[in-house]
């Protein structure tokens, strides 16, 4: 069952998807739209999941789920990644290399390699106070307070060292 992102509680579990391009306004449109009706019709066992999303600086889908409605199962969470393949696959974007980074650069979202990210920040291109994406955060709480911070904050500072 598709609910709005904000009604869901701090413990819902989170999964960021990062995009290497922006996605236009139709493309958004098109997006939330088909998001919606996924998460709509998303289950786990034949039991509805509570869930929400987000669209952030045209670059991040980010779907929420209450788990203490109902837990994700193995196949829910698959059919989920089937879903985000599909999108792939349909606007030609990348969304599940994780091997990549988001970044702020002034008020534009820049998106690195991390190979090259690292480089960066041998030749200190990016710094500690570089605001950094960290998609590895596992719930709501944790996104709405540590998603968005600067890299002193997060696991790219091992890369600042």
């Amino acid at each position: 069952m598709l609910v709005d992102f904000e009604a869901l509680p701090e413990t819902a579990r989170v999964w960021i998807f990062q995009a290497n391009r922006s996605f236009t306004e139709e493309e958004i449109a098109e997006i939330s739209d088909k998001f919606g009706n996924f998460v709509e019709e998303w289950t786990a066992h034949g039991a509805g999941l509570k869930a929400g999303f987000q669209i952030r600086y045209k670059r991040f889908l980010i779907l929420a789920l209450d788990q203490e409605f109902n837990s994700a199962s193995g196949c829910s969470i698959d059919a989920s990644v089937r879903f985000i393949q599909e999108l792939e696959k349909e606007y030609d974007v990348d969304l599940l290399d994780k091997m990549n980074v988001s970044y702020r650069q002034g008020d534009f979202i820049a998106y690195k390699p991390l190979k090259d990210f690292k480089k960066m920040a041998k030749d200190k291109a990016v710094s500690l106070n570089t605001i950094v994406f960290n998609n590895l955060v596992t719930n709501k709480e944790e996104y709405l307070n540590y998603w968005e911070v600067p890299a002193r904050d997060s696991w790219h500072a091992r890369f600042m060292k």
